[in-house]
């Protein structure tokens, strides 16, 4: 398999191949693609066992929403020996291509994981500017916010959106969790 797929190679093979989406729970409930199983890139090493027997019976599709943790787990499944491409653009290519989504009939859709990185380090900056009008050292909370978001830059790495992604709405909804998610990938 290629390592990477275009939303239009990977729609007429959707029947064929294990799609994994490595986005938070919360963000997977927003909409996902249809058949796609939520193992989010925290818990790949948890899943490796299930995943590299996926992967001798199929091929592996890796999807997030824009395919940057999607091609962050290729790079951990091949240094593990597993094959697996990743979808080019993420759900939002999909979508954007005019592929289904399957999505919530109702209640709220949990944000990307990029947006709530941004609304929160954008609001702490914010923060720190403002409360260093009355305390100086709050400035500090500006600075470490915009060390933190270069360092990410550098690394490819989001310590933000880690810690956002235990948060509650970013949690399983309605009893979804890795167990049964990884039973269903035994199949």
């Amino acid at each position: 398999m290629n390592s990477a797929l275009t939303p239009q190679q990977l729609h007429p093979r959707l029947d064929h191949l294990t799609v994994i989406d490595v986005r938070s729970p919360g963000e997977y409930a927003a909409g996902h693609i249809p058949g796609a199983l939520n193992i989010p890139l925290d818990q790949l090493q948890r899943a490796l066992p299930d995943l590299r027997a996926a992967a001798e019976r199929g091929e592996l599709a890796v999807v997030c929403a824009s395919g940057s943790r999607s091609q962050k787990a290729c790079e951990e499944l091949t240094a593990a020996g597993v094959p697996a491409a990743t979808l080019l653009g993420g759900t939002n290519a999909w979508a954007e291509h005019g592929h289904p989504l399957n999505q919530p009939e109702e209640g709220r859709r949990t944000w990307a994981m990029d947006r709530q990185v941004r609304l929160t380090a954008g609001s702490l900056v914010l923060l720190g500017l403002v409360l260093g009008l009355f305390f100086p050292m709050a400035l500090w909370l500006s600075a470490f916010i915009a060390g933190g978001l270069v360092f990410s830059a550098l690394t490819n790495t989001c310590g933000m959106a880690v810690m956002l992604s235990k948060l509650p709405h970013n949690r399983p909804r309605g009893g979804a969790d890795l167990d049964s998610t990884l039973a269903e990938l035994r199949g």
